[in-house]
């Protein structure tokens, strides 16, 4: 098994929605972080940006990461009520360091 480094970086369309997607995505982390296989799940919210968040993601593996995507928190939160008021940029990457 390979660790799943996963960043995500998400932009709010709406500066409105700000303090609605802060409050999911913290809400995302804590119940990401009990899903089997999952080693960090990180929430940032750029001070330099308020319409920017980043999400660090450490999956133990490949299948792990998968499930954590049809995890119930992840199929009837994060895709409906996170998703349509960001701009979604997934960086699936290599740790180099």
């Amino acid at each position: 098994m390979t660790m799943q480094y996963n960043n995500v970086i998400l932009r709010a369309i709406n500066p409105d929605d700000i303090k609605t997607i802060r409050e999911l995505l913290l809400h995302q982390a804590k119940v990401s972080l009990t899903e089997p296989g999952c080693e960090r799940f990180e929430v940032y919210h750029s001070q330099a940006d308020p319409q920017t968040f980043l999400l660090i993601e450490w999956w133990s593996s490949a299948e792990a990461l998968e499930a954590h995507r049809t995890n119930k928190n992840f199929v009837e939160v994060y895709v409906p009520k996170v998703m349509p008021l960001v701009e979604r940029m997934p960086h699936p990457s290599e740790r180099l360091i």
